[in-house]
């Protein structure tokens, strides 16, 4: 892991099943995440994906390309333009800053209307265990 390093993109389809289901995982049950009616009485074309959903959709992608030794120390997100059904959401980054086995990366999601989410993830990296004895017993 090196500044300038960039995590490849990630393509997420942002379907209706996906915003409710990350709404009702993340216990928000506000209405304008599950009810589409109730979202353009409001003033919205359509429900949209909550913040819980997209910080969790953000960490996913920086651990996923971390690999499973990877645990995230911050993750900082800003909303923009919001994700809508039938929109499709693409993930990039770049490592930002290295100290020890410690990466900053910055992450953006973009849609078609613009860009969804921007934001740091700080990561640690350490080497998966190797295999070996398992634990209480001999090999």
């Amino acid at each position: 892991m090196s500044v300038g390093d960039r995590l490849p993109e990630l393509t997420i389809p942002v379907t209706r099943t996906l915003i409710v289901s990350g709404a009702i995982a993340s216990r928000d049950y506000q209405d304008v995440h599950h009810d589409a009616v109730a979202a353009q009485e409001k003033g919205s074309p359509d429900i949209f994906m909550n913040i819980l959903t997209t910080n969790g959709l953000v960490g996913r992608y920086v651990t996923d390309h971390f690999g499973s030794g990877a645990v995230l120390r911050k993750v900082a997100i800003r909303l923009g333009a919001p994700n809508y059904p039938g929109d499709t959401m693409v993930l990039t980054g770049s490592v930002e800053q290295v100290e020890g086995d410690t990466a900053t990366v910055k992450v953006v999601g973009a849609n078609g209307i613009g860009k969804h989410v921007t934001g740091t993830v700080t990561v640690s990296v350490t080497a998966p265990a190797s295999g070996g004895a398992s634990a209480g017993g001999a090999a």
